[in-house]
């Protein structure tokens, strides 16, 4: 038969274990005050933003877009390649791009007008912004692992609001042979738009 002591026990050792499972999730959240009311029936991946690892660009923007496709929270998902000839036959689309990342470049915001252009152009009520933070081999606590880290940020491209963004990384470790690169992303991709709006389950 239990005791107090023994159910006392046995109830701070659940709730530990309640905190520790708490504990995971992506390394940044933050949600705009709609976020749990955003209900876009359509979205683009924007190409990743430049950075070190532009070699990059094109698996993580298929990676994200397929990840999109499967959470089936969002009705269409436009396809890499339609994004790219969007950009590609329109200056005006391509010009509001440059000027809408250059803008988030220098204050961090985004850009209402080239925001609603960008979606205009594209046909979407939304897009997600990519930056690539990490994607390489490297040595990790004496480890060989292969790394990939992204943020995104999730854009309502009829007012310019930026409604969700976050960051995490993932790390495949190995001893012989080296994880490909895109696996690693694509589970990455699937953990972080699963806690992107709009979520069926909340």
């Amino acid at each position: 038969m239990m005791t107090f002591h023994d159910i006392r026990r046995a109830a701070f050792f659940f709730l530990i274990l309640l905190l520790v499972a708490g504990c995971g999730g992506l390394q940044e959240v933050w949600e705009g005050p709609g976020a749990k009311m955003f209900r876009p029936q359509a979205i683009a991946v924007l190409p990743p933003m430049a950075s070190q690892y532009d070699n990059a660009r094109e698996d993580i923007q298929e990676v994200l877009s397929g990840s999109l496709n499967k959470g089936g929270h969002i009705e269409r998902v436009m396809s890499p390649e339609n994004v790219t000839d969007v950009f590609q036959a329109s200056k005006e689309a391509f010009d509001a791009l440059v000027f809408y990342f250059s803008r988030l470049e220098m204050t961090g915001q985004s850009d209402k007008d080239s925001a609603v252009k960008l979606g205009k152009a594209l046909n979407v009520d939304s897009f997600l912004v990519v930056r690539v933070n990490s994607w390489e081999y490297m040595r990790k606590e004496g480890d060989n692992v292969g790394r990939v880290g992204l943020s995104l940020r999730l854009v309502d491209a009829t007012t310019g609001i930026t409604v969700w963004k976050a960051r995490h990384e993932k790390s495949s470790s190995y001893m012989f042979y080296r994880p490909n690169l895109k696996d690693v992303a694509k589970e990455l991709a699937a953990e972080m738009i699963q806690a992107m709006p709009p979520q069926t389950k909340r």
